[in-house]
């Protein structure tokens, strides 16, 4: 769409990732202690748990709280024993929405979804419905004054599956989920400092939207980000601005 920039987009996601840093801590616990119920507590045999750690010493998470979290996880430490939920549905212009949540209790994290999707005109779906839209990936984004050939030739060199190069001229490297944090040290060290990061559901197909739709969508990605229980959100949809 004329007009678009991936790169003013990309500076807008990254505003919002800082307005929520309240939040990352509490996310971060819940997802290692989750991991660590799942998957055991040696960081090593578990790739989840190696990630979310990584994830959380990247934030700069103290080591006491993420120790803790792994025992509670593990059985070592009494805790909250949360279950994890994924709902799908649509927003605005059939914008697919994933969203990720730790919760324990079930019945209230249902609710409180569900009253964000009606309120805001989105549509809670059924299992399955737009899982299928994403991949689940690790993304790196550079600044269009990024040199695309050294770029590329470093992130092929650290395991990076692909570089997409946008018609703004900004770069966005596609890494395998759990090798995100060490091709992302491996490329910083190379000099490559991305601006914005993370493992995310990546949508195959973008939704751009405008005027009211776009107003509507973020009100509507904003309150599901605001509930509690609510890990992660997901969307085919890019406000364009």
């Amino acid at each position: 769409m004329a007009g678009h920039s991936k790169w003013a987009n990309i500076k807008h996601k990254k505003a919002v990732t800082d307005a929520k840093r309240g939040k990352i801590f509490t996310r971060a616990i819940k997802e290692i202690t989750v991991a660590a119920r799942l998957g055991g507590g040696e960081i090593e045999s578990n790739p989840r748990l190696r990630l979310a750690v990584d994830r959380a010493y990247d934030q700069n998470m103290p080591k006491d709280n993420i120790e803790r979290a792994i025992k509670r996880g593990s059985g070592d430490l009494d805790g909250v024993n949360y279950e994890e939920i994924r709902y799908e549905g649509y927003g605005m212009a059939g914008a697919a929405v994933v969203v990720n949540c730790m919760t324990d209790n079930r019945v209230r994290t249902v609710a409180d979804v569900r009253h964000a999707f009606t309120k805001y005109g989105g549509k809670l779906g059924a299992d399955g419905s737009v899982l299928f839209l994403f991949k689940h990936c690790g993304q790196l984004f550079f600044a269009p004054d990024t040199n695309e050939e050294k770029l590329v030739e470093a992130a092929l060199e650290t395991g990076a599956e692909d570089v997409i190069n946008h018609d703004d001229g900004s770069l966005e490297v596609i890494t395998p989920p759990y090798e995100f944090i060490v091709i992302k040290k491996s490329l910083a060290k190379l000099g490559f400092k991305s601006e914005l990061s993370a493992v995310t559901m990546k949508p195959d197909n973008e939704v751009i939207l405008t005027g009211e739709n776009a107003v509507k969508m973020k009100k509507l990605l904003d309150a599901l980000e605001s509930i509690d229980d609510v890990q992660e959100v997901f969307t085919s949809a890019v406000i364009d601005s």
